[in-house]
């Protein structure tokens, strides 16, 4: 699939939308785990007829016009069935989430709903009685979650761009798993309207993309203030002016976390070096404040907060869950009201301490995506511990009120991508985007030799498409 470039230069070259999604519906295949829901593919067709009718005047108002995208399936599309990734949770509703309104009246066509670690709840992908999305670089990898199926769609060309979700790092993990680039807005820019709650007081809607500019310009499209959503926050307006000269935060040599993983080491010291000779002076800091936020996450009273999104549906449904879902829920009833006020205030006390001793002395920190990647292999043996290291550099950013941008950065000697992630404070995304362009082949996704794939369920209808 192309990116949102080259599909406007196709179309104003006078290309169809009709032509250009019938090509694509029909390129999917059935039963691809990367779906749990596809759109039908007449539907998919009729809604891009209606473009085809579109005066020059409408379409240069669509900045998505005929763009093909999907969501991950716990973002509500009316008339498709929402079930993150439990068949028994799974109701129907009226109305679309607003971020994919503003979507498709932006011009974008959606194409299907995405495969996710069940309730989003985990950064590997391999949680789901729908099956594992593939990386598309080698199978026998995690595709990272739980936005797995997003990220796998943008990375395989299955369309030009997908929504995910992001609370502990699920925008982000699989970004650096298939060489796309992972948007992890500001908090409350995009409307959490219509997305079903993991951890409602951190959880944003994040954006694959094929490259910067493309994630750059759904969020423009993307982000607004909503009513509808008590968490809105509305985006500043105006861009970012990068000086030539600039610094930019990194861990102590003793806080770079590579689980004895040489090539993720030597990627990242590549990435700094790039920096470096861009004009960038490298400033240590100390994240031992990021790592303490990161154990209350996992192991303190937020997980409580998973229990208060959907505790009461795995109490009333026992066997509905999976085994690894329904230990983290039930893991949260263990603590009390005075153990989250608690976590509240230390949570506060070490954004402080990250504020003061990162943010103040660097516009913005540099990271390792994840620390390595694991094989399903050896998530299936350990499913807990290593799910909670992938998380190193990214835990903590939701809990601090700080945006993210994730970005392919290198290979493994076996073409799997390796990510960087660019982490700065709310309110800077387009400021983490300038300084993300800095770094030479970072803006656009990694190719892989993948075939395409989808799976369709005939039987399901949108109610919008006439």
């Amino acid at each position: 699939m192309n990116d949102l470039q080259s599909l406007a230069q196709a179309y104003a070259g006078g290309a169809n939308p009709s032509d250009v999604l019938a090509s694509t519906v029909a390129a999917l295949e059935d039963d691809d785990p990367v779906w749990i829901m596809r759109v039908p593919a007449k539907e998919v067709v009729t809604w891009a007829r209606s473009l085809d009718r579109t005066t020059r005047a409408e379409r240069e108002a669509m900045p998505l016009f005929g763009v093909p995208f999907a969501v991950k399936d716990n973002i509500d599309v009316a008339g498709l069935p929402t079930t993150a990734a439990c068949p028994e949770f799974s109701y129907v509703p009226d109305r679309s989430a607003t971020v994919v309104e503003r979507l498709e009246a932006a011009g974008a066509i959606l194409i299907g709903k995405t495969n996710l670690d069940q309730f989003a709840t985990g950064l590997v992908g391999t949680r789901s009685p729908y099956g594992v999305p593939r990386n598309p670089f080698d199978a026998r990898y995690i595709p990272g979650g739980s936005s797995s199926g997003s990220a796998v769609a943008v990375a395989r060309g299955l369309v030009s761009f997908a929504l995910g979700t992001d609370t502990a790092g699920s925008g982000r993990i699989p970004a650096g798993f298939t060489g796309t680039v992972g948007l992890k807005p500001t908090f409350g820019i995009i409307s959490a309207a219509g997305v079903v709650p993991a951890c409602r007081s951190l959880d944003c809607v994040s954006i694959f993309a094929r490259s910067i500019d493309d994630a750059e310009t759904v969020l423009d499209v993307a982000a607004a203030p909503d009513p509808a959503d008590a968490f809105s926050r509305p985006r500043p307006s105006g861009g970012a002016t990068i000086p030539a000269r600039f610094r930019f935060a990194v861990p102590p040599p003793d806080q770079r976390i590579f689980c004895s993983d040489a090539e993720a080491q030597r990627s990242f010291e590549d990435a700094l070096q790039r920096l470096e000779q861009l004009g960038g002076e490298a400033v240590e800091v100390d994240l031992a404040p990021c790592f303490a936020a990161a154990d209350l996450l996992y192991n303190g009273a937020y997980v409580a907060e998973r229990t208060a999104a959907f505790g009461d549906f795995a109490a009333a449904h026992p066997g509905a869950l999976l085994e690894v879902t329904r230990a983290i829920v039930d893991g949260g009833r263990r603590f009390t009201a005075i153990d989250a006020f608690r976590a509240q205030y230390r949570i506060r006390e070490l954004r402080a301490q990250a504020m003061e001793g990162i943010f103040a002395r660097a516009p913005f920190l540099v990271v390792p995506t994840a620390p390595t990647i694991y094989t399903l292999d050896q998530i299936a043996a350990e499913p807990f511990a290593l799910n909670a290291t992938l998380g190193t550099y990214t835990n903590f950013v939701n809990l601090f009120d700080l945006c993210a941008l994730a970005i392919p950065s290198g290979r493994y000697r076996s073409g799997i991508p390796i990510g960087l992630t660019l982490i700065a404070p709310a309110f800077s995304d387009a400021a983490l985007a300038a300084f993300a362009r800095r770094l030479p082949a970072a803006g656009n996704a990694l190719s892989a030799a993948s075939g395409q794939g989808g799976r369709l369920d005939g039987n399901v209808r949108r109610n919008r498409v006439q």
